[in-house]
């Protein structure tokens, strides 16, 4: 059996731009899934993000340093 020559691309993104898309996403009115459109990610990744960002999760201490 061949490797697999063509790996799917991941991509990365900053704890910074995960804060602001969770923000982004809890005003009143605004439906997370208009604002993962907007900023080109799929909704169930900014879904998973507010989750941690309920729970306390991956970038909580961060939010301290960039939601001053």
């Amino acid at each position: 059996m061949g490797r697999y020559q063509n790996p799917k691309m991941t991509w990365r993104y900053s704890d910074e731009f995960k804060i602001k898309a969770v923000e982004m996403s809890l005003h009143e009115g605004v439906q997370f899934q208009h604002v993962a459109e907007g900023l080109g990610i799929h909704p169930f990744m900014l879904s998973r993000w507010r989750k941690e960002y309920r729970e306390g999760g991956v970038f909580q201490d961060s939010c301290r340093l960039f939601c001053s």
